[in-house]
């Protein structure tokens, strides 16, 4: 049996996925490099890059990026597609970091954090590593898109499940942690930054079209959530 998460796995075909899909081509990414904003000119960290999508379009709106994530498949796939200008490290997010303090002037994570139980470390290498007043924007799953009240958990806890992913020719365990909102909030106020902005947003307007029945589930019930926040 595979590892929980085997991103290794499925690289190739989870990044062929990822380019044009509904729910991360027309959804999350362009909400959170909205969320991110004008970008030129700034160290930005794309913490969890995968295949280096959002790194990319960082790259292109002027930024100075730099990428860090867990699976080697993925790092591998983006470096071939970012080149030597992007620096790239495999890092796991709940460990301590290996960059400086005041690294960055923006943190972008996308979705990454429902993937770990404990949310204070990671928040707290991602306060450390921001200059003073920098920003960290990222999505998560939304506490409600996960939680079924027929499955007996409370939504109060913060408790772990498992889904299959079919990617290409693999079947791979996908582990996420349901958190309530309350728990993201106490975990982003703890770790010493301001929410500036919390957004639940639609997907593109192509997406219709092309994708009607993922269209019709990310406009009618929450799916993902989206945090700007502030170094204070």
């Amino acid at each position: 049996m595979m590892n929980a998460n085997n991103y290794d796995a499925m690289a190739a075909a989870y990044s062929a996925d990822n380019e044009n899909n509904a729910w991360n081509a027309g959804y999350e990414r362009p909400a959170i490099l909205t969320m991110a904003g004008d970008v030129a000119g700034l160290k930005v960290l794309d913490a969890g890059c995968g295949a280096g999508a959002h790194a990319l379009a960082l790259q292109a709106a002027g930024a100075m990026v730099e990428g860090c994530d867990l699976s080697a498949g993925l790092l591998a796939l983006a470096q071939r597609r970012l080149g030597d200008a992007v620096p790239l490290r495999q890092v796991d997010l709940a460990q301590p970091l290996p960059y400086p303090n005041a690294r960055f002037d923006l943190i972008l994570s996308a979705l990454v954090l429902h993937y770990l139980e404990e949310w204070g470390p990671p928040l707290a290498e991602f306060h450390r590593l921001l200059k003073p007043g920098g920003r960290l924007v990222f999505s998560t799953h939304h506490p409600f898109m996960d939680h079924d009240p027929a499955q007996g958990e409370s939504y109060f806890t913060t408790y772990d499940f498992e889904e299959t992913w079919q990617r290409g020719d693999c079947n791979v365990t996908m582990r996420f942690w349901h958190r309530p909102l309350a728990s993201m909030l106490r975990s982003i106020t703890q770790a010493g930054f301001l929410i500036e902005q919390i957004d639940e947003p639609m997907p593109q307007p192509e997406v219709e079209a092309a994708f009607p029945d993922a269209w019709h589930k990310l406009t009618t019930a929450p799916r993902f959530l989206f945090f700007s926040l502030r170094k204070i």
